[in-house]
């Protein structure tokens, strides 16, 4: 059940995808450089492979647990969890102003990795709290960020996200959680949440509850919905902690993975209502809570990331242990392990690329958001936050995906042996599949793709990212190896793909909705399959040039292997989608609904 973070990886990927040279170079980043990189995933491996990661088989043994209204975690998650806000890694991404480290996304996207990696359930209580820091960043007033951000900076307190409610899922619409103003500025709330991850637990001295309801006469409809801070506990003048709020756990939710996270029913007003403070402006809630929700998708696709590399690392070990069979070439005599047999490598090498691809992906995002927040040049802002915005639904909704097909194969590398719970390679599948649907499913993320993301600019943005990766492939046919040469033909015909599909979702979105959204989810996953591709691509070129100057050898290589085994076996596919999306939606919506 052992871990070991893939730090050569995040640190090549860092130093010449991302380019973290680049991102030093930015205001309020000039210590951010690669020393700083490295010093501090090395630090974060050693606190996750020794403290963290061993809870993780232990969370899907014992789960958080209910009693009373009270949620106890794991045995060791809370105490882990101190060592964790102790070091300080809760703030890491967060301003210096109010107690972080001010570092950017793209170190501590790698870091979150890394916890994930170890112990998705335990992670999920930190990445909504960095959900809650960010919404009261943007839209806070002074009071609530002097009452509440350096608390939960420092991970002594807590933060969730209250969106859903039994009649509201993904239709956000239909919330129907109430507020009512008080003659002393705040407010009380009242309703039912559902789905509330870390809504109540044993690990912080207070949770702060970011809730969306609606204000006594507002308008009907997303434009009636705010939001709203409600403590768990009231919180004194000086800063300590007071009465305990109306606000309560009911229940929680016995699921399918993610086992020790507590996933809350969370109960407000109960008792004459909780007392909330309005964030920002009325009716302005969904806005700021898609501040949260951006956040927390791309952290959603990099525990895809983290779920697939922990799937191939133990699939990994399995396959050089198991001994079954002779191989087919007759290289030994007897009996060995799998890991000789090509079917067998066939399935690591697709767990392998597809990991690499969507972190190589995630890392080049990570960069773009930094650049956006802190370049000093107007329009370099704008293209990269262009980039990231269109790279969001990618990572979320194509990572996660893979990792379920990661995970899987992790299962039927183990043959047998992986349908029985003791080996752990089941819980990575199942954990892995709560990632395609929390933070708005697949569909969800698609749905954005489409309309907000190509629609909107008639596919300009999708076109400028196609002409980047056009310029990979002159770079490839330049270098002329015969690797090179093998994966710039995959891409060219990937990227072609790829514009035809962006050409077809926006001329049809409006004109024929039907036909675009039949193809939605195939065209997030085809745009994710070329956009990983592509950084493979960039990968590779470089790894060409660290080997010819006698760099780390073994790493290149298999870099270089891991990059055309992509383009052969994982790229190859979007011909194929392209056909699917532009030719094949009739065949989607022809049948009948009576008919199913």
């Amino acid at each position: 059940m052992s871990y070991t973070a893939p730090l050569k990886d995040m640190l090549f990927n860092i130093e010449h995808l991302a380019r973290i040279d680049q991102v030093a170079a930015l205001p309020g980043f000039e210590d951010a450089g690669l020393d700083t990189a490295q010093a501090v995933l090395e630090e974060c491996a050693r606190l996750n492979e020794g403290v963290i990661a061993p809870l993780n088989w232990e969370g899907d043994k014992y789960p958080s647990s209910f009693h009373d209204g009270k949620v106890t975690t794991t045995p060791g998650f809370k105490e882990a969890f101190k060592q964790y806000a102790e070091g300080g890694w809760q703030g890491l991404q967060h301003p210096v102003d109010f107690g972080g480290q001010g570092l950017p996304k793209t170190i501590g996207a790698a870091c979150g990795e890394i916890l994930n990696s170890a112990n998705m359930s335990f992670a999920l209580c930190p990445l909504l709290t960095d959900g809650a820091i960010e919404a009261l960043i943007t839209a806070g007033s002074d009071e609530l960020k002097a009452i509440y951000l350096e608390k939960l900076v420092s991970g002594e307190w807590t933060g969730t996200m209250n969106l859903t409610e039994p009649q509201a899922g993904s239709d956000l619409a239909a919330v129907r959680s109430r507020a009512e103003p008080q003659p002393d500025g705040s407010y009380k709330v009242f309703g039912t949440k559902i789905f509330i991850t870390y809504g109540e637990h044993d690990m912080a001295q207070n949770i702060v509850h970011l809730v969306l309801a609606r204000v006594t006469g507002a308008p009907e409809g997303v434009k009636g919905i705010s939001l709203f801070v409600v403590p768990k506990f009231m919180v004194n003048q000086d800063g300590s902690l007071g009465a305990r709020n109306d606000v309560h756990c009911v229940s929680i939710e016995h699921k399918m993975g993610i086992k020790a996270s507590p996933t809350a029913v969370l109960q407000y007003g109960d008792h004459g209502g909780a007392v909330g403070y309005l964030v920002g402006q009325e009716n302005r809630g969904l806005e700021y809570m898609f501040i949260m929700m951006n956040a927390a998708r791309y952290a959603v696709g990099v525990q895809g990331i983290a779920i697939a590399e922990r799937a191939y690392q133990k699939a990994v070990g399995y396959a050089k242990d198991r001994v079954q069979s002779r191989p087919v070439d007759g290289s030994l005599s007897a009996a060995a392990p799998i890991i000789h047999h090509p079917d067998v490598k066939r399935m690591l090498m697709t767990m392998r690329a597809s990991t690499e691809g969507c972190r190589a992906m995630a890392a080049v995002a990570a960069a773009a958001y930094d650049a956006a927040h802190h370049h000093p040049d107007t329009e370099a802002r704008k293209d990269n936050a262009a980039f990231y915005e269109y790279l969001v639904p990618l990572v979320k909704g194509y990572s996660t995906e893979m990792s379920l097909e990661v995970t899987s194969l992790g299962v039927q590398v183990h043959g047998g042996m992986g349908f029985i719970e003791e080996t752990g390679a089941a819980q990575y599948y199942r954990d892995a599949k709560i990632l395609t649907i929390y933070e708005g499913t697949t569909a969800i993320q698609a749905n954005d793709l489409v309309g907000r993301k190509t629609a909107r600019d008639g596919g300009t943005n999708a076109k400028a990212i196609a002409a980047q990766i056009e310029k990979t492939e002159a770079e490839l046919l330049a270098r002329g190896s015969a690797n090179a040469l093998a994966v710039a033909k995959r891409l060219t015909a990937a990227r072609q793909a790829f514009v035809e599909v962006v050409e077809f979702i926006a001329a049809n979105t409006r004109s024929n909705p039907n036909a675009a959204f039949a193809g939605s989810v195939p065209y997030l996953m085809l745009a994710g399959n070329v956009v990983a591709g592509w950084q493979l691509a960039r990968a590779l070129l470089v790894a060409e040039d660290q080997l010819a100057a006698g760099t780390d050898a073994a790493f290149m290589q298999a870099k270089i292997t891991t990059a055309r085994f992509y383009a052969d076996h994982i790229l190859s596919r979007v011909p194929g989608v392209r056909d699917s999306i532009c030719e094949g939606a009739d065949a989607v919506t022809a049948m009948a609904v009576e008919a199913f």
